[in-house]
């Protein structure tokens, strides 16, 4: 578990469904998870910082341990009501839409391109931009990267997709690029999204 600024936890665990470890992050002070794994740490830690009450998905795909955590400690699981329908039968859920305000004064923010449920959510008391699948960093020094073409329908247009979202969220005030694959960018975040809308 590290503490990339006050209050704003990130860590690694393995997804088991794609074999590799993937990012969760967790508000202390506002009890929220981001996209949550269960930590290698294990779930006592949440005893010892707060326990959660609410988790926060990016997409559909990202609901991740959100059932597990939700049995151990109540919290409500929140997704995007147009991702919604695969969530049907694992659990009760609450919808959001583009343009909400979620606990711990978290913005829903709209990306789409690579899927019609793809958000980024906006979190102005820690100036930070979560982002789902429509950017990574990679192995090779922290990059920004789009994923692997083969993950995409036309690859040309959804990354043009995407380049379009994240230059409007390029608007707001943020440092931190909370990253679901791949490690955050803990300073100079928005330099770097910036840098990565613009290349190629």
């Amino acid at each position: 578990m590290e503490e990339i600024a006050p209050g704003l936890w990130h860590w690694t665990a393995r997804h088991e469904g794609i074999g590799i470890a993937v990012s969760s992050y967790y508000l202390e002070r506002e009890h929220v998870l981001i996209d949550p794994m269960i930590p290698p740490i294990g779930l006592g830690w949440f005893e010892q910082r707060g326990r959660p009450e609410h988790a926060l998905l990016t997409n559909r795909h990202h609901d991740r341990h959100a059932w597990q955590l939700r049995a151990a400690f109540g919290c409500t699981v929140h997704c995007i009501s147009n991702g919604v329908h695969e969530l049907e039968g694992r659990g009760p859920v609450e919808t959001f839409e583009f343009g909400d305000r979620l606990p711990g004064g978290v913005t829903v923010c709209e990306v789409d391109a690579i899927c019609p449920d793809e958000t980024a959510l906006y979190i102005p008391s820690h100036a930070a931009l979560a982002c789902a699948d429509g950017v990574v960093s990679d192995a090779r020094g922290g990059r920004l990267s789009f994923v692997p073409d083969d993950l995409m329908d036309d690859p040309e247009q959804t990354k043009q997709g995407l380049r379009e979202a994240y230059r409007r969220l390029l608007e707001l005030e943020f440092e931190l690029l909370l990253l679901a694959h791949g490690d955050p960018v803990v300073t100079g975040g928005k330099d770097a999204l910036r840098a990565f809308v613009t290349a190629g």
